[in-house]
C-alpha cells in the first residue's frame, strides 16, 4: 500500500505567518510533549509513520516549498516535486508516474491520497489504512473517505450515499450516488438528514486506475516528459476531472476528530495555548490569540474574538469571524518574501535598501548551502554564531563567530555549517532580486 499526502497551497488565508513559500502547514503552532512547537506537516508525518513505513509514503509539493518539506522532515523523505504550481490533477498524474517509473511500485498496488491540511488524529491514520485495504479488495473503481458532518456547512462539498443495501460490507462502504458543490445552509441540512458526507478530497484506487486517468486527459509518454510539460497543463482538480465523473465509487464514513483548518479562526481553535511568541494577553481579553515571530512584544488590552499575527511578512489584526475573507487583501501585498524555509536551514529578510538587501542565514548542523554564484551583486558574510566553513572559487575557508567572507561579483561561494550557524549576509547591486543565481552541480573544490 502507497500513500500520497498532499502538500500545497499558496499561504495567503494565514498571512501573514505563511507565504507563496512558507505554506500554512509549515508553521510551528501544534504543541509538543516536550513543550516545543510542531508544525501542521510534522504532526501529520509522526503519526504516518508511526503506523506505516516511511518508504510508502510519498510528498507531492511544489518546487517553490520542496526545501521547506526537506528542513522539517529530513532529506531522506519521498519527494514528488511539481515544476510549478498547478491544482490537484496534474499533482495526481505526476504523483501517479513518479510511483510507477521512479519506485517501480506495481499498478496493482492501491494507492491512498490525502491532504496535509486537516486537524485529525490517530484514528484518522489508522482508517486511511482501511480505505486503502478496500481499495485492493473491491470492485469499484474509487472509495473515498467522507467526512461525517457537524453542522449544515456552505464550505464542503457533500457527497450523497446510495440507500443501504441488506447484506453490504458491514455496512463501513457506501455506493456513492452523487456530488453536491457547496449548496446553501438549509440544502446542507437536508443532505445531512440523508446521511451525506463531507468531501475532504481523501480517495484510495489502484495505481492503475490514475495512471489510466492521466493519460486520458494528458498527453504525456512518462514521468520525465510529464515533468517537461507540467507548465502547460490545465490546472484542474481531481474532484473535478476524475471523482465526479466516476460512476464506479464507495464511501466510508469517518466519524472521528476532523477540522479544516483553512483560515486563523479554526486553526486558532487547535493551537492549545492563546499566546505564541513575545506577548502579553490580558484579562479582560476572552477568545483572543497572539502569534508573533517577531522579537518585539505585543500586548492585547480588552479584546474580544480578535486574532493578532506578526512575522517579518507584516502585521494581522482580524475578528476572527471575518478571517475567512482575509485571501484577497492578501494578495494585493506585492513585496519580497521576507523569510522561508531552505533544506539546509533558512532565511529572513533584515533590511532592504535602495541597493543593499540584508538577511539572516541559519544553517542546520551538517548542511550546506549550494553552490553558485550571481552576475549582478557582490555579499559579504558576517559569522555571528556557531562554526564551519565557506568554500570561495574552489578554495576552502574555515569559519566561527566573528568571521568575514567577501564575496566578489561573480565569483562561485557556498556556506556550510559543522555546528548549527547563523550568518548576517549583505547584499549589494544595483538589480538585487532571486532570478540572480547560478547554482553549480559541478565542483571545483573537494567535498570531504
Amino acid at each position: 500500500m502507497q500513500f500520497i499526502l498532499l502538500s500545497g497551497g499558496s499561504g495567503k488565508r494565514l498571512w501573514p505567518l505563511s507565504n507563496d513559500v512558507r505554506s500554512k502547514q509549515f508553521i510551528p503552532i501544534f504543541p509538543k510533549e516536550d513543550g516545543g512547537h510542531e508544525s501542521m506537516l510534522q504532526r501529520v508525518w509522526r503519526h504516518m509513520v508511526s503506523l506505516y513505513p516511511r518508504e510508502n509514503i510519498t510528498i507531492a509539493t511544489a518546487q517553490a516549498q520542496a526545501s521547506a518539506v526537506q528542513n522539517q522532515l529530513g532529506a531522506n523523505v519521498n519527494l514528488c516535486v511539481e515544476p510549478a504550481r498547478q491544482d490537484t490533477f496534474p499533482a495526481m498524474a505526476l504523483a501517479a508516474a513518479y510511483l510507477q517509473e521512479v519506485k517501480n511500485i506495481s499498478e496493482d498496488e492501491p494507492v491512498v491520497v490525502f491532504p496535509v491540511d486537516p486537524y485529525v488524529e490517530r484514528d484518522y491514520f489508522e482508517a486511511l489504512g482501511k480505505l486503502g485495504e478496500r481499495a485492493a479488495a473491491t470492485d469499484a473503481n474509487l472509495v473515498l473517505m467522507g467526512i461525517e458532518p457537524t453542522y449544515p456547512s456552505e464550505k464542503y462539498g457533500y457527497i450523497l450515499l446510495q440507500m443501504q443495501n441488506e447484506g453490504d460490507h458491514a455496512n463501513d462502504f457506501r455506493k456513492v450516488a452523487s456530488f453536491r458543490e457547496k449548496p446553501d445552509e438549509r440544502t446542507a441540512a437536508r443532505y445531512i438528514e440523508q446521511g451525506a458526507l463531507w468531501n475532504g478530497g481523501i480517495f484510495a484506487c489502484r495505481l492503475s486506475y490514475l495512471l489510466a486517468k492521466a493519460h486520458e486527459q494528458l498527453e504525456f509518454a512518462g514521468y520525465e516528459d510529464l515533468r517537461q510539460r507540467y507548465r502547460q497543463l490545465p490546472k484542474i482538480s481531481f474532484d473535478y476531472a476524475v471523482v465526479e465523473r466516476e460512476t464506479n465509487i464507495e464511501a466510508m464514513r469517518f466519524s472521528g476528530t476532523w477540522k479544516d483548518l483553512g483560515t486563523w479562526n479554526t486553526l486558532t481553535e487547535a493551537m492549545g495555548t492563546h499566546l505564541l511568541g513575545k506577548g502579553i494577553l490580558d484579562e479582560t481579553s476572552t477568545n483572543t490569540h497572539i502569534v508573533n515571530e517577531l522579537d518585539v512584544p505585543i500586548i492585547a488590552l480588552g479584546l474580544k474574538d480578535i486574532v493578532v499575527a506578526a512575522s517579518p511578512e507584516g502585521m494581522l489584526v482580524a475578528d476572527k469571524h471575518h478571517s475567512s475573507y482575509l485571501k484577497p487583501l492578501a494578495e494585493r501585498i506585492h513585496q519580497r518574501i521576507m523569510m522561508a524555509e531552505k533544506s539546509w536551514g533558512s532565511f529572513r529578510v533584515l533590511d532592504i535598501g535602495e541597493r543593499s538587501l540584508t538577511i539572516k542565514v541559519t544553517l542546520l548542523p551538517g548542511h550546506r548551502m549550494h553552490y553558485h554564484s550571481h552576475r549582478r551583486r557582490s555579499e559579504r558574510w558576517m559569522i555571528t554564531n556557531g562554526e564551519g566553513y565557506a568554500i570561495v572559487d574552489g578554495q576552502r575557508i574555515a569559519v566561527a563567530s566573528g568571521s568575514f567572507i567577501d564575496l566578489p561579483q561573480g565569483c562561485r561561494h557556498l556556506l556550510a555549517a559543522d555546528t548549527r550557524l547563523e550568518a548576517v549576509e549583505v547584499q549589494i547591486g544595483s538589480d538585487i532580486n532571486i532570478e540572480d543565481r547560478i547554482r553549480y552541480d559541478q565542483y571545483d573544490f573537494d567535498l570531504g
